[in-house]
């Protein structure tokens, strides 16, 4: 059986937060966009950030590190904290959506949700679960899907069609008990990239995201989001 497909997400930071607001996380944190990874651009990003997406080109390159790594680390296990939620990709173009629920799950200490939310309902039924079963569960979710294909088509570019093949993906940073994780579904578990806090997650994620500029010095389709506290 194929696997499920939806539209691709917009690296748009507006779209992101009215995603999330739609699920119920209340609008005391919002998406924003990293304009430059120096310290003067990076100082303009409203803080504090408990969370940071990429968007990155899916090249040759990338693939080939992609599967040294993996194979480095299933000989290395790291030691991943249990508390981190990470969960697989199983849904094609839905890499946003994981990559906002990834964000998410582990700030719930910092974000709010409405009573009823949809969003915070999942993280929590989802918690115990295992990477794969939390990708076949949301496969499952309505709620999820219709808000993901709404706001899919919300973006200020044309939404590509479902089969259109799409090779920007997205991933998450965040910081769980003082350590910097990269989460990926689809790699087979959390990376972690060393130390980090609450004060310096933005500025520790953008040093990894600059590993990734630097495989592929010859793309320009990068995007860097934060998930700031709101300082309106």
């Amino acid at each position: 059986m194929d696997s499920p497909r939806w539209l691709p997400l917009e690296s748009n930071p507006e779209v992101m937060t009215k995603f999330v607001n739609c699920l119920g996380m209340r609008p005391t944190w919002q998406f924003g966009d990293v304009y430059g990874l120096d310290p003067e651009l990076l100082s303009m990003v409203p803080r504090p950030v408990c969370a940071v997406l990429l968007l990155f080109p899916v090249t040759e390159k990338y693939e080939a590190f992609k599967h040294e790594e993996e194979e480095k680390l299933k000989g290395q296990p790291q030691d991943v904290s249990p508390d981190v939620y990470f969960m697989k990709q199983t849904i094609g173009n839905a890499c946003g959506t994981i990559g906002l629920i990834h964000a998410v799950a582990n700030n719930q200490k910092h974000l709010e949700f409405e009573p009823d939310s949809p969003l915070k309902k999942f993280i929590v039924q989802t918690s115990k679960m295992a990477s794969e079963e939390k990708a076949a569960f949301l496969e499952k979710d309505e709620s999820i899907r219709v808000t993901h294909e709404s706001s899919a088509q919300e973006g200020q570019t044309e939404a590509p069609s479902v089969d259109e093949k799409v090779n920007l993906h997205f991933i998450a940073f965040v910081n769980v008990g003082g350590q910097l994780y990269e989460l990926d579904g689809r790699k087979p578990f959390p990376i972690v990239h060393g130390k980090t806090s609450e004060d310096t997650l933005l500025e520790d994620a953008v040093e990894v995201c600059k590993v990734f500029m630097a495989r592929d010095p010859q793309e320009v389709r990068f995007t860097i989001i934060a998930l700031s506290k709101d300082s309106y």
